[in-house]
């Protein structure tokens, strides 16, 4: 027996309304996640990671256009193949590898906000300098303001992007600051987290006194440092951090 089945209804279409409250449901909540400091902090880390491999990428590009010419002028008119003329490649690596040395370090320090001496930009600056002139010296010697031109952009790229690098690694550890300070700042305090066994929730001044008393010279100032010598919340030990690091540094008020 042949049996026939009455068609099903169409499905009801979602209102307009229905719609605009789910999309807008769904937005805030997508806002709500971009927020969050750990997100910030992972997108943040992941612009660090690009700008760190374009300017290592160029630095490295430039450094090696050099190379040529500052064994051009070590070598003078040896002849080629010759002791004078090998040994004349080996002047370009001294000078550069000391400088990547020191950005390389320098990519350290900036990330968890530890100055240098003085000594250490001296350093960087006279490597640069030393290869401007042995860049630009036979140039110059000539007369040629082509040749001037041509080989002084090689090095002043390095030398700007060695100092820019650096700063900009600085600002992006504060844009991950500013994200858990901001965090910390508009958080509701919940009952279930305010400190057990206190009368009252502690300032920010006796966490930071808590944080001075903790640290010792050698020590890396770093927010899960003064969480672990404070006890402190997590939005909060990136404010500490930086308080901490002013005043040991000598900015602090």
């Amino acid at each position: 027996m042949v049996v026939f089945r009455r068609p099903s209804a169409p499905r009801a279409q979602e209102s307009t309304a229905g719609r605009l409250a789910r999309e807008a449901a769904d937005a805030a909540e997508l806002r709500a996640h971009q927020a969050r400091p750990e997100v910030v902090a992972l997108r943040v880390e992941r612009v660090r990671a690009q700008v760190d491999r374009l300017c290592w990428a160029g630095i490295v590009l430039g450094l090696g256009f050099t190379m040529a010419n500052v064994q051009h002028f070590a070598a003078g008119g040896a002849a080629v193949w010759s002791l004078p003329w090998l040994a004349a490649w080996l002047l370009d690596p001294t000078v550069s590898l000391v400088l990547l040395a020191i950005l390389r370090a320098e990519q350290v320090t900036a990330r968890y906000r530890v100055r240098t001496g003085p000594w250490v930009r001296r350093a960087k600056w006279f490597t640069l300098a030393a290869t401007y002139v042995m860049n630009t010296w036979a140039s110059f010697a000539a007369g040629s303001v082509s040749g001037v031109v041509l080989h002084s952009v090689p090095p002043l790229v390095v030398f700007v992007a060695a100092e820019a690098v650096t700063d900009l690694r600085d600002k992006l550890t504060e844009a991950v600051s500013a994200a858990f300070m901001e965090a910390d700042r508009c958080a509701p305090v919940s009952v279930h987290e305010r400190p057990v066994r206190r009368d009252r929730r502690t300032s920010f001044a006796e966490y930071l006194k808590v944080a001075q008393a903790a640290w010792t010279p050698g020590v890396a100032v770093t927010p899960s440092w003064v969480r672990e010598a404070t006890g402190c919340s997590r939005g909060l030990s990136s404010r500490l951090a930086a308080a901490l690091t002013r005043d040991l540094s000598g900015d602090g008020a």
